[in-house]
């Protein structure tokens, strides 16, 4: 699989139209799901969230997310959105689990995700398609929490894991969890697709209002099919999970299979999958991606804010458990 993201900044930088890159610190870690599990206290399992804070378990699609947050944990000022994943836990010899911590490709950040929004794919230099960005209430999912085999997850080929020798590396890219010890972390990647019905902000399976092309990929410049003509930035999440402190081999399974799990019980990786709902504020992101700028994007005039800010804006958590000792099962499992 062709790596998708670029190897530096220093490419990126080169860029000559809208490709936004940026660090959002951690918001809160708990079980809520507002999206596949509304209004649920607590939810099925453990969740990582990132954006504004008006994050909550219900997120009505009505709901005001610029008006009623006080801050954000990105470094874009004006992106209210929420960004969340499953959390990744290690899975001793013994049965215990110890959740993973989080590691931050922009320094000082606190843990949490980097975001793109881009045009076109990572490595195209032009970034040329015009796309339409999203609107108050919109929200998406991808992938598939039952999925425990490369068949059942085919059709979610954009959830991708890379195992990091150093800070720098950025493929071989695989649908499943690394089976060997990765020195500088896990890397997971969850690509949104990007062709929209026109009609919809959501769907009953948070899916079915958006799609990948109908032919080709993103990637190539596939066009969108009929049913879902209107294209989108594409919305790309990159988390890091710190695995250093666990890669010794003593304290893996015996039949030396690889100890990771995501926080719903899957240890084959299938079951990747990724939550977005928008809440960027008026035109801001539309701002951003109709500028020939790069990363924090200047000629937009965005406003963005420093790591301190990100990461002082932070949320109690809801539910009250322990997440973080060794555990002898996971939260809600």
């Amino acid at each position: 699989m062709k790596r998708l993201v670029a190897s530096s900044m220093v490419a990126l930088a080169t860029l000559s139209h809208a490709l936004v890159r940026f660090q959002c610190s951690q918001l809160v870690i708990e079980r809520l799901d507002p999206l596949v599990n509304p209004g649920m206290v607590p939810s099925a399992h453990v969740h990582q969230i990132v954006g504004g804070n008006s994050f909550n378990a219900t997120m009505d699609p009505a709901k005001d997310m610029p008006g009623e947050s006080t801050c954000t944990t990105c470094s874009f000022a004006e992106d209210f959105s929420n960004y969340w994943t499953a959390v990744l836990f290690f899975k001793a010899r013994n049965g215990t689990y110890k959740r993973v911590p989080q590691s931050s490709q922009i320094q000082g950040a606190k843990g949490g995700i980097t975001v793109y929004y881009m045009q076109d794919a990572l490595y195209d230099q032009q970034q040329k398609s015009k796309v339409t960005a999203f609107k108050p209430g919109f929200r998406m999912f991808t992938g598939n929490v039952a999925a425990r085999t490369k068949a059942e997850m085919a059709q979610f080929r954009q959830l991708t894991y890379t195992c990091m020798d150093n800070q720098g590396t950025r493929e071989p890219e695989t649908l499943d969890f690394p089976t060997r010890p990765c020195r500088a972390g896990i890397m997971v990647n969850a690509r949104f697709p990007t062709c929209w019905d026109g009609v919809n902000l959501d769907s009953p399976d948070h899916m079915a209002h958006m799609s990948y092309p109908g032919s080709g990929t993103f990637e190539s410049g596939g066009p969108c099919p009929a049913s879902h003509p209107i294209r989108m930035p594409q919305v790309l999440f990159e988390v890091v999970w710190d695995t250093r402190q666990f890669n010794n081999k003593a304290d893996w399974p015996a039949d030396g299979s690889q100890p990771f799990v995501w926080s719903f019980g899957d240890g084959t990786g299938y079951g990747n999958h990724a939550d977005y709902v928008f809440g960027w504020k008026d035109d801001a992101l539309q701002r951003l991606m109709d500028a020939a700028c790069v990363v924090n994007c200047p000629t937009a005039h965005a406003k963005t804010q420093g790591t301190a800010a990100m990461n002082q804006c932070a949320k109690q958590k809801t539910v009250t458990e322990d997440i973080d000792g060794w555990l002898t099962s996971l939260p809600g499992m």
